[in-house]
């Protein structure tokens, strides 16, 4: 499958993202810390730079209540390790998204490591907004700490409608200021086509990010010194400036679903 063109925007991330992926693919640290933070809930395979713990991926095996044989979407898939699991777990086919070229290849390269071969997983460089795959591609879709402030949240609920199958499920993570008033996942969703079938609140989530953020400040050399300076900033950055915010975030995992009904008109008969 071909990739999608990127917008300027969208080619400045890949930038950024690439140097990330590049300086973590050589070392270890990240994955240490992550590890740390997370603690029992750490899940080695998958290897996450997420809040992809093991309590989000049960609840996103029973939220998005897939068959065997059907086709999962992993949008913003950076490494690819949600998808990779998720697509091993349920028996599934599995097109990561990315727009970090470097980022496409690593997942890529990972799919064997979870026995899956070629017709099971494949990755393409996308926005989040334009992902170059046809409509109706997927019977479920996964985003897991992808939908940013930067975000235009209402264009990545539609192209995530546009993607997914009538009748397919959506389960996106997503993070938010508890005051002032929060944008209403309801109506965000029904605006863009989509039914929000559930959502849950993961209070330990926040203090996940807390204990990373200070193992990352506690552990500076160690990140300058294998991913080097401008990496081990752009960390020290994050942290200094969301670590503070903390106590009024709220952690959100909702599901979303393209209603049964939602036929395109083009594929509507019409009578004679």
């Amino acid at each position: 499958m071909p990739d999608a063109a990127l917008s300027e925007t969208d080619e400045e991330y890949a930038r950024v993202y690439d140097a990330m992926h590049s300086a973590r693919a050589s070392s270890s640290i990240v994955r240490q810390l992550y590890a740390r933070a997370m603690g029992d809930a750490y899940p080695w395979d998958v290897d996450p730079a997420s809040s992809a713990d093991w309590p989000l991926l049960g609840m996103m095996v029973g939220a998005l209540r897939m068959h065997p044989d059907q086709q999962l979407i992993d949008l913003g898939c950076g490494t690819g390790g949600v998808g990779l699991w998720l697509a091993r777990a349920l028996g599934v086919a599995v097109t990561g998204v990315d727009v970090s070229a470097l980022a496409v290849r690593l997942a890529a390269d990972r799919a064997s490591a979870f026995q899956l071969p070629a017709d099971r997983a494949s990755f393409v460089v996308g926005s989040r907004t334009g992902t170059g795959l046809p409509d109706q591609y997927a019977d479920a879709l996964v985003c897991v700490d992808a939908l940013g402030k930067r975000v235009d949240r209402p264009a990545v609920l539609g192209e995530i409608r546009r993607v997914l199958k009538p009748g397919g499920r959506a389960v996106v993570t997503s993070s938010r200021s508890r005051t002032p008033q929060p944008p209403s996942w309801p109506e965000d969703a029904a605006r863009a086509g989509l039914i929000l079938e559930a959502g849950h609140e993961r209070p330990h989530e926040p203090q996940m990010w807390s204990r990373l953020y200070r193992l990352w400040n506690q552990h500076e050399d160690e990140l300058r010194g294998q991913l080097g300076d401008e990496q081990a900033d752009s960390m020290l950055y994050e942290a200094r400036i969301h670590e503070p915010r903390l106590g009024n975030r709220q952690a959100l995992v909702v599901t979303l679903r393209r209603p049964r009904n939602d036929v395109p008109r083009a594929a509507r008969s019409t009578p004679a």
